[in-house]
């Protein structure tokens, strides 16, 4: 039988043994140089996932394999509904319209450029250019795991689109305070942390590059980009709805298209509702996180796991080439954006 005892017991060997290198990874990343280079357990947990996956994946068990792909694909999903309890549409409310609008014409914008320029420009498949567009422009490597099960793409891709923010967003945490410190800006730090918000991947890396001018740019900057964060959900359900209408138009499954609604997502806007009410205490709310933290962790461990590096050699470096464009993108589309909105608002 599919739900024997015997496969339960298996499949929950699985899941443990991703948490466990989910474990290692979290404490990997309280070491205090990790720490001050703001890289976060989801980034450790897949670099650690693909090392396995490519030395001693061999020697795993075959029938853990599902307690992999449980935690890579329905655990995902449920940790994507939590993350929806560290944001409150008040701190929307807070960025002001300057805020909200870089936030989403930075997204938009960047969201299109990166989706069109990667299967028209660079030639790559449609998942690897909306992937790596997604942790671009709205929140790196969560954004990239929300978007998957909604694509159902294959994990290397999603890896492939998780490296790019790795390596750009990473630039960005120390490229962007080094252009506010030489006057390259011309910023004051409310407006430097609009701009930070609006444009740097993760959001740990905004932490760090506001971080590093003062609590006025951090704070502005975090709230910003939890705008960013908040509209996961609006473009998941836009983007499931215009896959359904690919799909219907081109016949592929023979005219038996069913709309594909993300409904993690739809619950991922209730949970910041919820959280928006301010009914639970913050003690609980910071637990959840904690939890939800550890979730995603899994998440991204599981999908180092599923990931082989031959499928990165035959990527090869367009899907750089593409963050690149939109790295580009980003600093100097954006510094003229957030300059109109903050003169207009």
């Amino acid at each position: 039988m599919a739900f024997s005892k015997e496969n339960i017991r298996y499949t929950l060997n699985g899941i443990l043994f991703v948490a466990l290198f989910s474990i290692a990874a979290i404490q990997i990343s309280e070491i205090s140089f990790i720490k001050n280079l703001a890289i976060s357990p989801l980034i450790i947990g897949i670099v650690i996932g693909m090392f396995y996956a490519n030395t001693l994946r061999g020697h795993l068990p075959k029938e853990w394999v599902p307690g992999i792909v449980f935690s890579a694909k329905q655990l995902l999903r449920l940790a994507i509904v939590f993350y929806g309890f560290r944001i409150t549409f008040q701190q929307i409310m807070d960025v002001g319209a300057a805020g909200f609008t870089v936030s989403v014409v930075m997204l938009a914008s960047t969201l299109l450029l990166g989706s069109w320029a990667g299967m028209k420009l660079f030639k790559l498949d449609r998942d690897t250019s909306i992937l790596t567009a997604a942790g671009s422009s709205i929140c790196g490597a969560a954004a990239v795991l929300a978007t998957e099960p909604v694509l159902k793409a294959e994990p290397y891709k999603s890896a492939i689109a998780v490296g790019t923010v790795v390596l750009f967003g990473t630039i960005s945490m120390f490229l962007y305070p080094m252009m506010y410190k030489s006057g390259i800006l011309h910023m004051d730090p409310a407006t430097y942390g609009i701009y930070v918000g609006g444009t740097v991947h993760e959001v740990a890396q905004v932490v760090g590059a506001g971080g590093a001018i003062g609590p006025e740019a951090s704070d502005t900057a975090v709230i910003v980009k939890m705008t960013r964060v908040m509209m996961i959900a609006p473009v998941l359900i836009i983007l499931g709805i215009w896959i359904s209408a690919a799909a219907k138009k081109s016949g592929s499954e023979g005219g038996g298209v069913k709309l594909v609604i993300p409904w993690f997502a739809v619950w991922f806007v209730v949970m910041s509702g919820i959280n928006s009410l301010d009914i639970i205490p913050a003690s609980i709310i910071g637990g959840i996180n904690q939890v939800d933290t550890f979730m995603l962790t899994m998440a991204m461990t599981a999908l180092g796991m599923e990931t082989n590096a031959g499928k990165f050699k035959q990527a090869g470096i367009r899907p750089i080439l593409l963050a690149l464009l939109m790295f580009a993108w980003l600093i100097v589309a954006g510094y003229f954006v957030t300059k109109w909105a903050v003169a207009i608002f």
